[in-house]
């Protein structure tokens, strides 16, 4: 078990406030050694997502739409 496992299984046993503590600890040392603190999960699915609808007008969007394909603007009546 690494070195991070036993810190993790340690604070499963924590009461609440007593891990918020540990976490509060831990980003004080993060920010003093300058480490990056982790990407969570959901920054991780944001990313993914980004990554796979980026570029997605690419090579396969097709290049045949004209000005007929889309629809026309047409002013509205003016609220009284």
């Amino acid at each position: 078990m690494t070195l991070a496992e036993t810190i993790y299984q340690h604070s499963l046993h924590l009461p609440e406030p007593a891990a918020r503590q540990v976490l509060t600890f831990i980003q004080a040392l993060e920010q003093g050694y300058r480490v990056a603190p982790p990407v969570s999960a959901a920054s991780n699915d944001t990313e993914a997502f980004i990554a796979a609808v980026a570029g997605t007008l690419g090579d396969d969007f097709p290049d045949d739409i004209t000005d007929d394909d889309l629809g026309v603007d047409a002013p509205r009546e003016a609220l009284d």
